[in-house]
């Protein structure tokens, strides 16, 4: 590789950088507030907010690739071709294909970070999520020990405790159960605490009063008692969405049989080929998309308006490329054996940014053939 590929390459990625790394935060920050409100919300700690965004990040990463690598392409091809960079390589004898040799090497660079994402660290990131998800909707005190906040552990019930010792009691304890609609309980008690056995939670509760009012005969009825157990197994048990599920496993783990794989997940094999074949298509776009926003800016050449129109067109047509391979997904869910269809959206890309380097790149006969043909139309 040439000295002027290297500094091209080497702006393109310095660029790529600081495009993903102000999307990064962009994109984390509006996440973050939302998981901050719904952890912290639900008891549990700083620490634990910072490991779910942390595992958070390789998705988040691997939907920013594309468009980070747009953005360099298309600032960097700007840039040169604002400072006369492009013009005195062209000036030098360098063709549309020769000058496109760094930006596709950029685009194989970004094209390695997204394989290595989608291949491995995003399926052990999803996979590590999951099991804390697990973990914490299985325990119940990061469900119930929060003094003095209405809690809501599950639908239709509402649980209180006015204070929480040290040694784990519950202080004049509230708890509303509407999950029948025939009926709703309330529970009061002066103390409760949790007990928790193999996969069976309770709560006791200690010197408190029950009051059942029946929807049906609009009555209510009020029993006093000295302890009274209350099994909230189902109010803190996981979430069965949790169990091992395709986007989890690693590329590695999915060529194998797939219908073994149907049978271990419990999804359809049409599932399993879309996300094995998707990891691969998925980085083949991020190079289509540097390679559109080059050629796209080389077909427009200077302009004293700025580019602001071959920009637009660039990111219309990696929309239009990008909505297809949307609509391309439910397809392949349904029938495992039109897999090659993923393909179509980077397959397409790749021809328009080839069809451009040609038309930039057309022989001198064409151009005299015009010429000739406008000649003897006038």
């Amino acid at each position: 590789m040439r000295k002027i590929d290297r500094y091209m390459l080497s702006q393109l990625l310095i660029l790529f950088g600081f495009f993903s790394l102000v999307l990064v935060a962009v994109f984390w920050i509006n996440q973050a507030v939302v998981l901050f409100d719904r952890l912290i919300g639900d008891g549990q700690s700083a620490l634990v907010f910072l490991e779910f965004t942390a595992l958070g990040l390789p998705r988040l990463v691997t939907t920013i690739l594309p468009i980070s690598a747009f953005a360099a392409s298309v600032y960097v091809t700007n840039r040169m071709n604002n400072e006369s960079e492009l013009t005195v390589m062209q000036a030098t004898g360098w063709g549309p294909y020769r000058l496109a040799r760094p930006v596709l090497a950029f685009g194989v660079v970004v094209f390695l970070m997204a394989s290595a994402l989608h291949h491995a660290l995003l399926p052990l990131a999803l996979q590590q999520l999951s099991e804390r998800e697990a973990e914490i909707s299985q325990n119940a005190t990061s469900r119930l020990l929060t003094e003095g906040t209405f809690l809501h552990p599950s639908r239709a019930v509402t649980f209180y405790a006015r204070e929480i010792n040290e040694d784990g009691i519950l202080n004049d304890v509230f708890l509303s159960d509407r999950r029948k609609p025939e009926e709703g309980v309330i529970y009061t008690a002066a103390e409760a605490y949790l007990l928790r056995d193999q996969n069976v939670t309770t709560l006791i509760m200690l010197d408190g009063m029950a009051q059942r009012l029946s929807s049906k005969t609009n009555r209510l009825s009020t029993a006093r008692f000295r302890d009274f157990s209350f099994d909230i197994s189902a109010l803190v048990r996981g979430d069965p969405s949790h169990a091992q599920r395709v986007r989890n496993m690693t590329t590695l783990a999915l060529m194998t049989s797939w219908r073994d794989v149907s049978a271990q997940t419990g999804q359809r094999v049409g599932d399993i080929a879309e996300e094995f074949h998707n990891r691969f298509a998925e980085p083949f776009f991020c190079v289509v998309a540097a390679m559109i926003g080059f050629t796209t800016l080389l077909v427009g050449g200077y302009s004293r308006f700025g580019v602001w129109r071959e920009i637009g067109v660039a990111f219309g047509l990696l929309l239009l490329i990008d909505g297809l391979g949307s609509t391309l997904q439910n397809p392949v869910r349904a029938e495992a054996q039109r897999w090659p269809v993923l393909y179509l959206p980077a397959a397409l890309g790749a021809v328009l940014a080839t069809g451009m380097l040609a038309y930039l790149a057309r022989p001198r006969w064409l151009r005299r053939k015009r010429a000739t043909n406008k000649q003897a139309s006038a």
